[in-house]
């Protein structure tokens, strides 16, 4: 849904705007749009205590039909085309420092700071707020925070919308970078995000460390014909593009067992059982 509605208002006003600026107030948007969307899952796993897992799905089903059937009876088509203003040849200043000039200030994405910053406060937020820990103590024992005065159904509404936020600027950040028109599919990356999740065991740090390994994997599956020895390698190209989901599929089948996730997760609190 963030990227449909962030993809579509560029496609909108690139006419009148470009550029960073014109990202920027995208993002702002499609924030918007996923908390807005959030609200539905919400609404079914908190107050109609439904199964988030079935609530979750439904909405994964409805998003891309919604996107396909908004599209087409506006534009005539299900693709959503815009044009890439967005692209930074080079950051001024620190474009020119040796080594990591290059790897990290040319040929890129304000998206890709953006995700950095995101990730810091996230991990300040979570382990040194106030809010960080009522928000863990109602995945963890919401009876329990109950009990000490914290509004267990406020606090997950919070932590639902902001998910719904990051989500809607997480499908914004993928298609940006990787192609010129929105096809009503983010490749299953919401899902490889929950596999990031699990992988890094709910603990900020680790999940650094899981979302790099399965960039890297990414990285792999996409850049393979620039690596001499990989290109020599009778291997398909289908081949390659399945280094991401095969790598999850390995990581999920030796950590689910041991997975680390908040004790409540998924399970609706109902506060007159406790």
């Amino acid at each position: 849904m963030g990227a449909f509605t962030g993809i579509f208002f560029i496609n909108i006003f690139q006419d009148r705007m470009s550029g960073q600026g014109l990202l920027l107030l995208t993002i702002l948007v499609v924030g918007v749009a996923g908390g807005l969307f959030s609200l539905l899952h919400a609404f079914a796993a908190i107050n109609m205590k439904a199964d988030q897992t079935i609530s979750g799905t439904a909405l994964n089903m409805f998003a891309p039909a919604f996107a396909i059937f908004t599209a087409r009876m506006i534009q005539g088509v299900q693709q959503v085309q815009f044009n890439d203003t967005f692209h930074i040849n080079k950051v001024p200043v620190l474009g020119d420092i040796p080594v990591i000039g290059d790897l990290f200030f040319k040929n890129c994405y304000i998206t890709t700071y953006l995700g950095i910053l995101i990730y810091i406060v996230a991990a300040f937020v979570i382990k040194r707020t106030r809010f960080g820990l009522r928000l863990r103590a109602c995945g963890e024992h919401p009876g329990a925070a109950d009990s000490v005065g914290v509004n267990v159904v406020k606090i997950r509404y919070a932590g639902v919308i902001i998910s719904g936020v990051l989500g809607g600027i997480g499908g914004l950040v993928f298609v940006i970078p990787t192609s010129t028109n929105f096809n009503a599919s983010v490749a299953g990356y919401g899902f490889l995000a929950i596999a990031v999740l699990i992988f890094g065991q709910w603990r900020s740090n680790k999940i650094l460390m899981a979302a790099f390994f399965f960039g890297v994997m990414k990285t792999l599956a996409s850049a393979y014909s620039a690596i001499p020895v990989l290109k020599s390698l009778p291997i398909p190209n289908e081949v390659y593009k399945m280094i991401p989901y095969i790598a999850t599929l390995i990581v999920l089948a030796f950590l689910s067992k041991t997975s680390q996730a908040p004790r409540a997760e998924g399970i609706p609190y109902d506060k007159s059982s406790r």
